[in-house]
């Protein structure tokens, strides 16, 4: 499958799962932090029974791979991104805060072109005005 297909199919999930996981929050009276903490353990025991085969390529990733993973996709976009998403669900409306939060393809569009050297083109320019207009057409009042 084209990755394109796969990136809709994950911004289905986020989208769904982000709708079943406000009404969690308020029906559990769960803080967000126990929210993310649920989360979490399903995901990493369900990913740890996908990803066996590949446990043996991990000690050869080398430690600055490993540095990046757990700085980015841990810390970053694991504990302080779902952090902040967890609290803006539990305290606004699904309409108001998903738009805004799932603008991470403008920051890693922004990120590509100013540290991964990614050419700004045309294309990237009118896309990313898009997705700042949207944003701001879905979330004024």
């Amino acid at each position: 499958m084209k990755p394109q297909v796969f990136a809709l199919l994950a911004a289905i999930c986020w989208g769904v799962g982000g709708y079943f996981e406000k009404k969690g929050l308020h029906l559990g009276n769960l803080s967000p932090t126990m929210g993310i903490t649920i989360r979490t353990l399903i995901a990493f025991i369900l990913l740890a029974v996908a990803s066996f085969p590949q446990w043996k390529t991990v000690p050869l990733a080398g430690s600055k791979a490993l540095l990046y993973m757990v700085i980015g996709g841990g810390v970053v976009a694991g504990a302080a991104g779902m952090l902040c998403f967890y609290t803006a669900i539990k305290g606004a409306p699904l309409g108001r805060v998903m738009p805004i939060a799932f603008t991470s393809p403008l920051f890693g569009a922004l990120m590509g072109l100013i540290v991964g050297g990614e050419p700004l083109t045309l294309k990237t320019i009118l896309g990313m005005s898009l997705t700042i207009g949207g944003i701001i057409l879905l979330t004024i009042e």
